[in-house]
């Protein structure tokens, strides 16, 4: 039998939102912030740590806002018009091309925003395909 360190697994600066943002609505944290519903065009998450979304978001997010660049977001359906991590500042592609039919997360690489398809376990930091999703 395995036994996991519930150290690693409790944090008391994380905030649980149960339901869906409407547009005007606004969310601000000083830690972590999961969302059980949608974030709606908009409506605004602002975090110092990460944002989760359990539903689509299209609305603006920015997670990491105190400058934390290991912040990451991530959501069933990453449709932002605007996604900021710590001071990098990105917005959709305009080509409007097709969201995946997967979770997916954005985080900091090499200095830029990447959306990678979200992995659950060990592999999650591993892009799924060669080539990542970048958000200009």
């Amino acid at each position: 039998m395995q036994f996991i360190d519930q150290g690693n697994l409790i944090d008391d600066n994380t905030i649980l939102v149960r339901r869906t943002l409407r547009s005007g609505q606004k969310v601000n944290f000083s830690g972590n912030v999961v969302i059980l519903g949608d974030v709606n065009p908009g409506a605004e998450v602002k975090a110092f740590g990460h944002v989760i979304v359990f539903g689509s978001l299209r609305g603006m997010v920015h997670a990491g806002a105190d400058g934390n660049e290991q912040a990451v977001v991530i959501a069933f359906r990453l449709q932002p018009t605007q996604l900021r991590i710590a001071n990098h500042i990105t917005r959709p592609p305009e080509d409007g091309s097709a969201a995946p039919d997967q979770p997916e997360i954005a985080r900091i690489k090499d200095n830029v925003v990447t959306i990678d398809t979200f992995q659950s376990g060990s592999e999650r930091q591993i892009p799924q395909k060669e080539t990542d999703r970048y958000l200009t």
